[in-house]
């Protein structure tokens, strides 16, 4: 018997030792920002515009501690971790938490599972999350591998729609007037504009590669609203994974990411020596269309020898629905050991079914603000959460 309770404890200590512990600290607070010739303030962690990425392994804990020195109230969202039993540091504000206030504190526990590959984190509060994101890269656990070749580094690269303006002012003042809110001005890569916008100290993003090395690109959409195209001129993309999950690997010129999307991507730096842009633009073909710009970055080999390689960006049309679908077409799941197990009850086993409507309406909007008798107001299932306040059936019936 007692060999027996050492043996369970002794395997409890193994279990208990194979996953790690960390911490980090977060300080929210309002920096300055010079983008197309003019400087904005924006409310950022630990001054960084994208935010401080969070990088452990699969199975580990991380704690946070989140102190808010801005000027305003927000919550933070880990955004893809489950969060098993656990959900009151899960982040959505006035669902699972209230948002932290002005001159306090608060640490999350964020317990991973299964998930793998690349997350991230954002404010969870109005439009905070424009300015307040990062990454969130969970690695293979210890003696595990990748599904596909092992690369030789990896790179995040972080999609961002960029204001000239306080991204929670410019959501107070559409909700205020009752439309929708202002195009972005421009689209960022890691917080830098690229060289098309026409201002001479916007910054340009640089990736450093080696040739014929392997790197896996960890994409995120942190854009608003917009779905991104992705590219790399001369180069072909390999889709390995989508939101901390493995795909079947498949080859592209270009992807198409929508906002809160991850994406796992290898390239190989298999070209001739020298600068090779990479680029991003809007898709939309929807009648509220986005800016269409076009964001670029370098794609730089060491020893690079000439200027950067002037070939046609082969980017879609922003409205190519064609496009898009040929993308999304391709994913596909793969049963990899290393994926998270999936368990789809049989259709003899459902015993409930629920019905989900997502739909955009109008509610009466009369204050001195508005620019016409109406709002626009977002629903599911005839329900408006605005932190939250109104029912759009009881607007129209009381």
């Amino acid at each position: 018997m007692v060999s027996w309770f050492v043996g369970v404890l002794f395997l409890s200590t193994l279990l208990l030792c194979s996953a790690d512990v960390h911490h980090y600290e977060f300080f929210v607070r309002e920096s300055n920002f010079t983008k197309l010739c003019n400087t904005t303030t924006l409310l950022v962690v630990n001054d960084s515009y994208p935010g401080p990425e969070i990088r452990v392994h699969k199975g580990d804990t991380v704690f946070v501690n989140v102190h808010n020195q801005g000027n305003y109230s927000f919550t933070i969202h880990w955004h893809g971790v489950k969060q098993p039993r656990n959900p009151w540091f899960d982040g959505p504000e006035f669902i699972t938490q209230c948002p932290i206030q002005p001159g306090t504190n608060f640490t999350h526990e964020i317990i991973l599972s299964d998930e793998i590959g690349t997350l991230w984190w954002h404010a969870h509060s109005d439009w905070t999350r424009g300015s307040v994101h990062g990454a969130f890269i969970i690695l293979p656990a210890e003696n595990d591998t990748y599904p596909f070749p092992t690369p030789n580094a990896d790179q995040t690269i972080i999609l961002q729609s960029w204001y000239n303006g306080d991204y929670k002012q410019i959501i107070d003042d559409a909700l205020a007037a009752g439309v929708a809110p202002r195009t972005a001005d421009a689209y960022a890569i890691n917080g830098h504009l690229g060289d098309t916008y026409g201002c001479p100290n916007d910054t340009i993003f640089l990736m450093e590669v080696e040739s014929e090395n392997i790197y896996l690109l960890r994409i995120i959409n942190a854009a608003m609203n917009e779905e991104q195209f992705f590219t790399i001129t001369n180069h072909t993309l390999i889709v390995v994974a989508q939101d901390a999950s493995y795909v079947r690997m498949f080859t592209t010129d270009y992807i198409m990411i929508s906002p809160g999307q991850t994406m796992d991507v290898l390239v190989i730096a298999d070209q001739n020596v020298g600068q090779y842009y990479m680029a991003i633009r809007p898709f939309s073909d929807s009648a509220a269309q986005p800016s269409d710009f076009i964001t670029t970055g370098v794609f730089q080999y060491t020893n690079n020898e000439g200027g950067l390689n002037a070939s046609l960006i082969p980017l879609p049309a922003m409205n190519d629905t064609d496009a898009m679908l040929n993308f999304i077409n391709q994913i596909r799941y793969t049963n990899v050991s290393q994926n998270p197990t999936i368990n789809v009850p049989a259709d003899t086993d459902i015993n409930r079914r629920l019905y989900i409507t997502i739909a955009t309406n109008t509610l009466p909007c009369n204050t001195s603000e508005c620019v016409s008798d109406d709002r626009f107001a977002a629903s599911l299932n005839n329900v408006s959460f605005v932190s939250p306040r109104i029912d759009i059936l009881q607007a129209y019936y009381r």
